[in-house]
Formats: C-alpha cells, sequence, structure tokens
C-alpha cells in the first residue's frame, strides 16, 4: 500500500526531504479505497454517555456496505449515529508502521465521503450540514474510548466540534448542495488551509491515523467514507 513519493507534493510540502540512509520512509503517500475493501480500518464512537443502554439509544452504527441511491455502486463505511449529547464522535482508525523513527512529519489529508446534509438546513442544536466537523489526525497513541465521569471520551485531544485538537485538525463539514437529500460525495482535505498539522512517530516509526465527524446537530448523522488519501513529508 506504502507509495513513495520521488517528485510529487515535495515542492508543496516545502519540507526539501528525501529519502535517507536512516531506516524508514521520509517522504511517501498512501492511499486507501474503501470500493475494495476495509484494509484494516476499525470503527468506534466517543463523547456519549456510558450506561450500558446508551449505544442503543443513540443508535450507532457502523459497517461495510453499499452506498445509498445513486451510488449504489460503490462501497464504503457507514457511520451513523442519533446524537443526543450534542457532542457525538465517529471515528475509524488505522496503525501505519516503516515511517523513521522520533520524526516529525507534515501530513496533508484528503477524505472523500457521501453525505445528504443539505446546505442552509435548521436542525436541533446546530445545522445538520454545517455544525457536523469533518476532522482527520495522527497519534503514536492509539485512539481509544475511555470512561470519563460516566460518559465516552477520546483519549486523544481532538478538539470539541468546529475546534482543532493537539491530535486532530478540522478539514471542514459535511454540508452539500441546498435543497437536497440525496447522497453526494464530497471532498474535505487541509491541502489549502492555512495551519499545517505535524505528528511525530515513535522510537519504532509508527503513527495511529484517525478520520472522523465531531457533530453538534441534535439528531441522526449518517455518512459514506468512500477514498482516503494522506501525503507525509519529515521535517528537518
Amino acid at each position: 500500500m506504502w507509495r513513495v513519493i520521488i517528485v510529487a507534493f515535495v515542492g508543496f510540502l516545502g519540507a526539501g526531504c528525501s529519502l535517507s540512509d536512516q531506516p524508514g520512509i521520509e517522504i511517501y503517500s498512501d492511499y486507501y479505497d474503501f470500493n475494495e475493501g476495509l484494509d484494516g480500518w476499525a470503527m468506534d464512537f466517543a463523547d456519549y454517555p456510558s450506561g450500558d443502554q446508551d449505544s442503543a439509544g443513540y443508535e450507532l452504527q457502523c459497517a461495510y456496505v453499499a452506498l445509498p441511491g445513486d451510488l449504489s455502486s460503490m462501497k464504503g463505511i457507514m457511520m451513523s449515529g442519533n446524537n443526543h449529547s450534542d457532542d457525538l464522535f465517529m471515528f475509524m482508525k488505522k496503525k501505519i508502521t516503516g515511517l523513521a523513527p522520533n520524526k516529525l512529519f507534515t501530513i496533508v489529508f484528503q477524505v472523500e465521503l457521501a453525505s445528504n446534509a443539505p446546505t442552509g438546513a435548521i436542525g436541533i442544536g446546530g445545522a445538520p450540514g454545517e455544525s457536523v466537523y469533518v476532522k482527520a489526525g495522527a497519534s503514536t497513541m492509539e485512539p481509544k474510548k475511555v470512561v470519563e465521569q460516566d460518559s465516552y471520551v477520546l483519549n486523544i485531544d481532538k478538539g470539541n466540534q468546529f475546534e482543532s485538537g493537539e491530535d486532530v485538525i478540522t478539514l471542514g463539514n459535511i454540508a452539500v448542495a441546498p435543497n437536497t437529500t440525496e447522497y453526494t460525495l464530497i471532498t474535505r482535505s487541509n491541502m489549502n488551509m492555512n495551519s499545517r498539522f505535524y505528528a511525530q512517530t515513535n522510537s519504532k516509526g509508527e503513527l495511529w491515523l484517525i478520520i472522523g465527524t465531531d457533530s453538534g446537530f441534535e439528531g441522526v448523522t449518517t455518512v459514506y467514507y468512500t477514498q482516503l488519501n494522506f501525503v507525509f513529508s519529515a521535517t528537518n
């Protein structure tokens, strides 16, 4: 799956890096097409009460399925939940290895997903499109939900709703065209954002990637992830 970059993206990232004599890759890209399978990605949820019945009450669902409507020829990762807490986080994660150890990387994320939340719609607590935020990040610690004060929370810093955190950056929201309820493919990325995202590998050259949605809309949100692209460049 690793695709080493020799020329592409070096100019954009401005890191001036190349493959070196150090163990591990310093410039490369990684690409996942979920039409071809899960490829090791795992799904979970956070920011909801930890009681026995709460997962059912929040209607939490995740599955590898065909997309709905006109996109039914494609397959992807479906994540869905009813955001009673006004803060539900639905996420996917995967561990990557083989990077240069103890190295600070600049990471560019590109996330393709299908949403049916129209721009300009009104919802409880927030809009179903503009108040559900797409986030991406990386950490040496495996992202997990842990129990704090009777709630499941994430063990890394993802920020809250539209805010980025130390380990996760906000890429945008899930709003599609106004006045539509049809699932539409959208792409969210930090390629053209002013702030870059950085993450440092551990001594084994490992990082955990995380992609998810952080919701301020108090209703049901269902999205389908179809493709992920990552571009990594080690800093000097």
